[in-house]
């Protein structure tokens, strides 16, 4: 609309009529080859006609098309779906009984039409809503401009209309009141092809799968092979529920012919655990379509369910030799035996990937990562050197290439690298390790002046630094002055949680009781939810008091979070049983004290799970326990090793 606006005012109203009219005649002729005719009397008002349809409109070739169900191609309807499926999650609702209520209707549009026009109006789309609809789609008048449209849309050969005011529906209103609005329209022309895609993909969008069935049936039943992926895309349900109503629906429904639906029963098959019924199903759309990537890997998906690793393994094998250039089936076969502990196999398959995909950043790096993990350093540090003449890539090769480093016990090389790593996802990382190899030659003041450059060169870790500088302090027995730092860092950063809680584990249960209860409190109230919070806050309850009731019941919500939670933690997961254990053991409760630990202390042994156990035992004057215990906390940590699970302070 701007355009064909700003085009004619340029030009003299007053030129000659004949020219003017060329002109309209040529533009009118080009927007109908594109079925936009309320663009055309735009055109018209813009060059000053007078406003008649007879005036208008002069050649009979700007009626809507009809859209004949027998030439309809799937091509022409898929394109249309795909046109129509993009979708603003903005809202007005306006449905066709909304269209038929309103107060716009073709006696209000055409008060101001002349007389002698009256006759002429017949059940085709009024040209004059048309363009009202489309002036107010322009201003974001939306609601009016869908009333208009779908109301002209049930008119006689309108189906650009309907299209129209399908698309605008799609991008203002919910996904429910398009479907109503093109079920409607569908009803009052059963023979229009494309009206069937349209319905059939909302509602499988709006879960009606009752009617997507329905429908889709239809459309098999008129063309067995009809493809229906741009219907499919986007419409697969999150909810178990959802599935299985999907699934009864396109039972019922022959998909022997066609791939698409053979496909999507296929996946729901498999994901509700039947693979034996779903390889029947990608089978019939591998058949039709062999060398169809997703058709393959789907396959061998479901042929994990029920063949051997051998069988699956020689069916990749054989799909990737006959679509040697597909970097997917590579990836797939190589991850597969990756998961199968076969790394050696995977090696060997990711160097000859390499080789063919010799360009390819991902493989290479892929590469590298498993001759990382089954110790072929050559090859890896061969592999890193080649990634890092890609700019993209420089970062994470100079990381991998200090991890390699680091293994070989080349340390000073290794650092040489990681510090040489700037990407900023990985140079909080790189750094820590820096540290731990400074530590590790009882480097402090190296270590420090690491972290002191780090928040130099990236403020944003300036708080992880302060954190991890206060903890080597802590370690150098150094713990007022690990304070000193973290007081001062919380006053830079004063919203900062992680600071907040490392200076809390900082401050003494009994003599720092009210401080740190009230960092505590704080921090619980910036997170409730925070595991971590509620641990500490539990571990300075019990050691102000014994039976602390609330310290009690938030140690054991920690140690009653599932494994699969999302905030399962395994080291809080044996802090909390420490705490209650050590609870236990103050009130000479030992057989509880060993309730708590013995199994955690048999799959991971810690010096303060042990310790807290060998005093039970000594409690229930259990020699013989004792006597075992002893003797395995001596070999495991008599020699001064420290496991950072025994640590009671965390940062």
């Amino acid at each position: 609309m701007v355009f064909f606006g700003s085009s004619f005012r340029r030009q003299s109203t007053h030129n000659a009529q004949s020219s003017l009219s060329a002109l309209l005649h040529a533009l009118i002729e080009r927007l109908c080859q594109r079925y936009k005719l309320a663009f055309s009397l735009a055109v018209c008002l813009c060059l000053g006609f007078p406003a008649h349809a007879d005036h208008a409109i002069v050649s009979p070739n700007i009626a809507l098309p009809k859209v004949s169900p027998t030439n309809t191609s799937s091509a022409t309807v898929t394109r249309t779906i795909n046109a129509s499926s993009q979708v603003i999650n903005s809202h007005t609702p306006v449905t066709k009984s909304m269209a038929n209520k309103n107060s716009i209707t073709d006696a209000s549009i055409t008060e101001s039409t002349p007389s002698s026009d009256l006759n002429k109006i017949s059940n085709e789309p009024s040209l004059y809503a048309l363009l009202d609809a489309e002036f107010s789609a322009n201003r974001d008048d939306t609601e009016r401009a869908l009333v208009i449209y779908k109301q002209q849309s049930f008119k006689q050969d309108a189906t650009a209309v309907f299209e129209r005011a399908l698309s605008l529906s799609l991008r203002n209103d919910r996904v429910e009141e398009s479907l109503q609005f093109a079920k409607a329209w569908q009803d009052e022309n059963p023979d229009h092809v494309p009206a069937w895609f349209y319905v059939a993909h909302l509602a499988l969008r709006a879960h009606d799968y009752e009617l997507a069935g329905e429908t889709l049936n239809r459309i098999l039943s008129y063309d067995p092979r009809a493809d229906l992926s741009e219907i499919l895309i986007g419409i697969y349900p999150n909810s178990d529920d959802d599935k299985r109503e999907l699934l009864a629906a396109l039972q019922p429904i022959a998909s022997e012919q066609n791939a698409s639906l053979s496909v999507l029963k296929a996946g729901l098959l498999y994901q509700f655990n039947e693979p034996e019924i779903a390889i029947v199903h990608i089978n019939r759309a591998v058949e039709r379509q062999p060398d169809y990537v997703p058709f393959i890997t789907l396959k061998a998906d479901i042929l994990r369910k029920i063949e051997t690793p051998e069988a699956v393994i020689e069916y990749l094998s054989q799909a990737r030799l006959r679509n040697a250039d597909s970097k997917n089936l590579y990836l797939y076969e190589i991850r597969y035996l990756l998961d199968l502990k076969q790394n050696e196999q995977a090696w060997q398959l990711l160097l000859g990937a390499h080789q063919r995909f010799a360009d390819d950043a991902e493989i290479t790096l892929l590469a590298a990562l498993v001759s990382l993990d089954i110790e072929k350093y050559t090859s890896a540090d061969q592999l890193l050197n080649t990634l890092a003449k890609n700019p993209a890539y420089l970062d994470q090769s100079y990381y991998y290439l200090g991890i390699s480093a680091e293994r070989q016990q080349n340390f000073e090389q290794a650092k040489y690298y990681l510090n040489a790593v700037m990407q900023e996802d990985l140079v909080l990382e790189a750094r820590r390790k820096v540290v731990a190899l400074d530590l590790l030659n009882n480097n402090v003041d190296a270590a420090i002046a690491t972290l002191e450059k780090l928040r130099k060169d990236f403020s944003v870790f300036a708080p992880d630094s302060f954190v991890l500088q206060a903890d080597i302090l802590w370690q150098q027995n150094e713990p007022a002055e690990a304070l000193r730092l973290l007081t001062k860092a919380a006053r830079k950063y004063p919203d900062n949680e992680m600071l907040l809680f490392a200076r809390a584990q900082l401050l003494d249960d009994k003599e720092d009781y009210i401080v740190k209860r009230t960092l505590l409190n704080h921090l619980q109230a910036l997170d409730p939810s925070n595991p971590a919070y509620q641990l500490s806050y539990a571990q300075l309850l019990l050691a102000n008091e014994r039976g602390s009731e609330q310290g009690l019941a938030l140690a054991t919500a920690i140690i009653q979070i599932r494994y699969d939670d999302p905030r399962y933690d395994n080291e809080l997961h044996l802090q909390a049983l420490n705490i209650l254990a050590s609870n236990a053991l103050a009130n000479e409760n030992y057989q509880q004290v060993i309730d708590y630990l013995q199994t955690p202390y048999d799959v991971l042994p810690t010096l303060r799970s042990g310790t807290l156990l060998l005093r039970a035992y000594q409690g229930l004057g259990d020699n013989e326990k004792v006597d075992a215990l002893l003797a395995d906390l001596q070999q495991r940590f008599s020699f001064g090793q420290h496991n950072i699970n025994d640590r009671i302070q965390l940062y």
